[in-house]
């Protein structure tokens, strides 16, 4: 059985996650094409084991996720699930030559996708994905990839970040808010030092981290993590794997963050697994569960591609860990020694 956890935010409105969220870039063909029909039955196997957020955004598939999420929301009572989408691109139609996202992303839409954080260009992207969501309003939409990872450098990740307060991104997000088009506002990227640049700037409800709050890295502890529980700003966390390696295990040609991991991070991944062990609990499992014993965790979201991926994070959220699990990894040095090492009692 998920859990369900609870936003509360401005005016008093509140968002009730379940635990466990869906994460549909897979279902845009990343990587590889699955069918319609392998999405929707992924959906609806997410669907009738309860999970009830679902995010997705523009550059998923350019445009293909959100297409799909239409299918197959067509007849679900709306206040029956959340979805967040993103802002910061806009879609535009090109020729097959010359489409974004060729040999990451498979048989999608013929468009590019151009970086647009303006008043316009926030509105403009929130007009288009809703056309293709086929809803008349969102419950969440982050401000997509302001940061070094996506730009390249800090310099260009703060340029990004100017442009959205200075041509007035920011303020089209707080009138959506404002006009209930949508319900909550918050930013989704890789590096927690960003949020926490946007927490002190701008009143955002949430944020979605990706792969820097995991059993792998807790750094956002030192100053971010403290200053949203303190402003009672939410997390959802994204990439709860670090890109693959907290699922497959220090194996030949594991990925960490997008990349081959390097010799340190599988050496540490071994311990950790090696620990994961001892107590009979696969490594898949511990890091899916570790980001939600801090309390401003809402959901974790880890995609799927297929049916079998989406069950196997069913039995995983479900798993009973032990909390000596957690005091041997924090033993070994491998836990920051601040982390919370208890599920939350909802």
């Amino acid at each position: 059985m998920i859990k369900f956890r609870k936003l509360k935010r401005h005016n008093n409105r509140s968002l009730t996650f379940t635990e466990l969220g869906f994460g549909t870039a897979p279902l845009g063909n990343l990587y590889k094409s699955i069918s319609d029909d392998e999405a929707t039955r992924t959906l609806e196997l997410a669907w009738d084991y309860g999970v009830r957020y679902y995010d997705t955004a523009p550059l998923y598939g350019l445009g293909l996720s959100e297409t799909r999420l239409n299918r197959f929301l067509r007849g679900k009572p709306r206040d029956d699930y959340l979805i967040s989408s993103k802002v910061g691109r806009v879609l535009k139609v090109c020729s097959p030559k010359d489409r974004d996202g060729i040999g990451k992303w498979f048989e999608v839409p013929d468009r590019n996708e151009h970086f647009d954080y303006s008043y316009d260009g926030i509105m403009r992207s929130i007009e288009f994905s809703l056309e293709r969501l086929g809803l008349s309003r969102l419950d969440i939409i982050y401000a997509h990839d302001l940061c070094i990872f996506t730009h390249g450098s800090k310099q260009d990740s703060d340029r990004r970040i100017n442009e959205f307060f200075q041509n007035k991104g920011y303020e089209a997000m707080l009138s959506l808010r404002d006009q209930g088009i949508v319900s909550a506002i918050g930013v989704g990227v890789n590096e927690w030092e960003v949020c926490q640049n946007m927490a002190e700037r701008g009143d955002f409800d949430l944020f979605l981290l990706a792969g820097r709050y995991t059993l792998l890295e807790q750094d956002a502890l030192n100053s971010f993590l403290p200053l949203c529980e303190a402003r009672n700003i939410g997390i959802i966390t994204g990439g709860p794997y670090n890109s693959g390696i907290l699922a497959s295990g220090a194996i030949p040609g594991a990925f960490y963050n997008y990349d081959p991991a390097p010799e340190k991070i599988m050496n540490k991944v071994k311990k950790i697994d090696n620990i994961c062990r001892e107590f009979k609990v696969p490594l898949k499992t511990a890091a899916l569960q570790f980001p939600l014993m801090h309390p401003t965790h809402l959901a974790v979201i880890p995609g799927g591609q297929s049916a079998s991926e989406m069950k196997n994070n069913l039995e995983s959220i479900n798993f009973e860990i032990p909390l000596e699990l957690w005091e041997a990894l924090k033993e070994a040095k491998l836990l920051h020694p601040k982390a919370p090492t208890s599920r939350l009692n909802l």
